[in-house]
Parts: structure tokens; C-alpha cells; sequence
């Protein structure tokens, strides 16, 4: 198999080659046909995450084949297209698990960061974490909804029923978030950098109501408001864009320090809730609505060799919408 591998805090991946994974008692080997780039792959490339143990292979959105089964696995075969997401196993035991929140499970393990993920031709994933996904739609356009679609809906059934609805960061997630709110018949406002005028005239393109900076507020108060980008700034800029008994969703696993603000922003009942992971219901879930929901995932495609460089546009806003490694 050939894989881009971070050996090493802030070092560029490395293409390498090595042998071919063998799955264990209750895993599968996929091979792998698409794999999106998250954001939350920059965090991990940039250690920005704690308790990575290296060499790694970055990746968590993998859409594949099943080409060998380990033992006692029932719900796959070879041949089978599975999406394999960033939550990829719990220890079924603890508290969380056994409560139904096994997105907060005590001794969890992450595809692309805790464990190898989908930069790479083939990799090894726990049966019980991969999604069925049957053979409609193609895999380039599906990976992006391995996160930062199950995120993405996660958080916008966190938001509650809002019907004016804010988006701050109209990357991956947030265009996938605007297509499913305004299926649900929401007003979306789209909140990008100021320079940002790609990103604002596709939020208007996929049926934003609005569309500006995120220094800027829309006339009438939100309902609520889920911020994707990782800027801890935004978070008093949510808070003062909805009204009374509003709520922010913080939507990223990781995200820059939020600066101190006046109280004032936050009373009259306003809600500031973070998103943690994602439970094997929510994909289950979200799959089930989006033939309804009629997703076109905006992607653009790249060879699995330009890992590195797709991260740096990644990093400094080149990407509409989504980005697709490809082995």
C-alpha cells in the first residue's frame, strides 16, 4: 500500500510505501477510492491536537471497498462500499457509552488521528464503525459527507428548530449545513472572511438569504447561529448576531482562544453549546435523509501525492467547498 504519512510535528507528509494491512478480529480492510481533507486533518498535521503518537496517516472522510474481512464480521462483505468517519471505535463500557453518548466515550479511537485513516490506498477500520453506503452517487462527491456532513448535521440538530439560521464558515461543512437547511425550509445567513466573495456568492448560489462578512450582523436577529471556522473571535460576534434565548453551536473539535466579552451578550437566556464527535444514530441518520434532501457536495479533486499541497490551501482559504484525495 502506498500512504502520506506525518512522522513528525509540523513535518511536511511523506509518500511512502508499505506492506499491506491485515484486519483483525472484527475489522475490515478497505481499499480506498476517496478521502476528503478536513479541517480537522490541519489540526492534526499542525499538532494542534493533544496525544498524537507518530507516525500517523491523516484522513477521516474514506469512501472504499471492502477487499479482505477479519473474523466475526457479519455486516460486511468484500466488494461492499462502506464510509468509514472520524469516530472509529468505543469501548462500549463506560458511562458515556452505556448512556447512548458514545461520541463522549472515555477511551475512544479516531480514524486519521488516533488511529491510521484515509490518506492512502488501503486502510483498516472496525466493521462496527463503517457506514454501509450502497452504490448510488460517486464516491468523490460522498466523501465530504463522512464529516463534515455528520458534523455538520449534528450541529444543526443541536441548533434546534431556528428558522433564521447563521452559518459562520462557509467551507465543507457549511455548504453541505446550508443545502439541508433550506430543504428544511430555513432562512440561511452566511458568515465568511471579509475578502471572502467566492464564498459568499455560492452560500447565495445554494439559496443563502444573506450573505457578508463576519464582522457584519443581518438586520433582524438570528435564531441561532453554528460557527465552523476555528476562530475563537467569532463567538462574541455569534452571540451579539441572535436574539434572546438564541444559542451558538461551536462546531469544531478544535478552535482558537475566545476573547473575553461583556455578559450582556450572553444573558437574556443566549446558549453557547460545542459539538463533540458524532454518534454512530447521527450517520446512520443523516444518510438516511440525504437521497431526500437532493446534497450536491461542491468538491474538487486531487491526486493522493498532492496531500501536502492541497493542506496549505486548505490552511489559507483556496478551497470551495470540498477537497478530494484520490489514490
Amino acid at each position: 500500500m502506498r500512504a502520506m504519512v506525518l512522522s513528525a510535528p509540523g513535518t511536511p507528509l511523506q509518500l511512502q510505501e508499505r506492506a499491506d494491512p491485515i484486519p483483525g478480529d472484527g475489522q475490515i480492510r478497505v481499499k480506498v477510492s476517496a478521502c476528503g481533507v478536513c479541517r480537522t486533518d490541519l489540526h492534526v498535521v499542525d499538532a494542534e491536537l493533544p496525544g498524537i503518537k507518530y507516525p500517523i496517516i491523516p484522513g477521516h472522510e474514506i469512501v472504499g471497498r471492502v477487499d479482505l474481512v477479519g473474523g466475526n464480521v457479519t455486516a460486511h462483505q468484500a466488494g461492499d462500499r462502506v464510509g468509514i468517519p472520524w469516530l472509529g471505535y468505543t469501548c462500549g463500557v463506560c458511562r458515556f457509552c452505556t448512556e447512548g453518548m458514545e461520541n463522549l466515550c472515555d477511551h475512544p479511537l479516531f480514524t486519521g488521528y488516533t488511529r491510521d485513516g484515509g490518506f492512502a490506498t488501503h486502510t483498516i477500520a472496525d466493521a462496527r464503525y463503517a457506514f454501509p453506503l450502497g452504490e448510488d452517487g460517486d464516491d468523490v462527491s460522498i466523501a465530504p459527507l463522512l464529516c463534515a456532513g455528520l458534523i455538520g448535521w449534528r450541529s444543526l440538530v443541536m441548533a434546534g428548530d431556528a428558522e433564521r439560521l447563521g452559518i459562520y464558515g462557509f467551507g465543507a461543512a457549511g455548504h453541505i449545513v446550508a443545502q439541508i437547511a433550506r430543504w428544511q425550509g430555513r432562512s440561511v445567513h452566511a458568515f465568511t472572511r471579509r475578502d471572502d466573495t467566492a464564498a459568499q456568492e455560492f452560500a447565495l448560489r445554494l439559496g443563502a438569504a444573506w450573505a457578508g462578512a463576519s464582522d457584519q450582523r443581518p438586520d433582524t436577529p438570528l435564531d441561532a447561529a453554528i460557527i465552523y471556522a476555528p476562530a475563537g473571535e467569532l463567538v462574541p460576534a455569534a452571540l451579539r448576531a441572535v436574539r434572546k434565548g438564541g444559542r451558538v453551536v461551536c462546531a469544531g473539535i478544535h478552535m482558537s482562544d475566545i476573547p473575553s466579552f461583556p455578559y450582556d451578550i450572553l444573558w437574556e437566556e443566549r446558549q453557547l453549546v460545542s459539538v463533540a464527535n458524532l454518534t454512530r444514530q447521527d450517520g446512520l441518520d443523516f444518510l438516511k435523509i440525504v437521497p431526500r434532501t437532493g446534497i450536491r457536495t461542491q468538491t474538487t479533486a486531487f491526486p493522493l501525492a498532492e496531500a501536502n499541497e492541497v493542506l496549505q490551501k486548505l490552511r489559507t482559504g483556496q478551497i470551495l467547498g470540498a477537497a478530494v484525495l484520490q489514490p
